[in-house]
């Protein structure tokens, strides 16, 4: 009973990334970023950026790993693919098909969480030096589109989406709304994705002698 419950409790971050994950999809947050596009940012975030990395933390110490698939082409497959998914569902169109039909918002959420979760996994699966590279450069990758992608919703001189779906949030207006989005981006993005890959730079860097490199998740 004690071995239980000491190992449910060094889980920690699988249960948070539930609850974090439960909060967001089951709270009020869909039905409101389907009309303000700052909130679909949160939402969208929350989801890849706080919930997967916590789950795959979680996932990890529980046994599920990717260190099979921490080669050069199940890398770049999947940091392409979250490229991709992000990319696509911010197209003008997509975005609205989204917002305005229920199937293709569960589509959208869940892409979100598969690509999200997918890159986190492989980020702390047991590597070679190569495939450790590899993932410092898909993380920055991703970084690096997702800043991108900010700060095209920031410097937008006019709406990029429909004015409904960007009816604005915090009292804002519509075109403030997008750009509040895009700032969201821009900034969690940085936190996040810059974040992780300057950690796997550093420990890149203290284990560049060793022929393998075992990257596990976080203690």
């Amino acid at each position: 009973m004690q071995t239980e419950r000491a190992e449910s409790s060094r889980n920690w971050p699988l249960h948070l990334g539930l609850l974090i994950l439960a909060a967001l999809w089951l709270g009020p947050l869909p039905a409101m970023s389907r009309t303000a596009f700052s909130l679909h940012m949160i939402l969208h975030l929350g989801v890849v950026a706080l919930a997967a990395p916590l789950l795959a933390i979680g996932l990890a110490r529980a046994g599920l790993r990717l260190d099979r698939y921490a080669r050069a082409s199940w890398l770049s497959a999947a940091f392409i693919a979250e490229l991709v998914v992000v990319w696509g569902w911010h197209l003008p169109a997509a975005h609205e098909a989204a917002a305005l039909h229920a199937p293709l918002f569960v589509a959208q959420q869940a892409s979100f969480l598969a690509v999200g979760l997918t890159i986190w996994l492989l980020g702390f699966a047991r590597q070679t030096q190569q495939g450790l590279v590899l993932t410092l450069c898909g993380f920055f990758l991703t970084f690096a589109h997702m800043t991108m992608l900010g700060l095209v919703l920031i410097m937008a001189p006019r709406l990029i989406y429909p004015p409904e779906l960007c009816l604005g949030a915090f009292g804002l207006q519509a075109l403030d709304d997008q750009r509040l989005g895009g700032m969201l981006m821009a900034g969690w993005s940085a936190l996040v994705y810059l974040g992780a890959t300057l950690a796997l730079a550093v420990r890149l860097l203290g284990d560049d002698e060793r022929p393998g490199i075992e990257a596990g998740p976080p203690r």
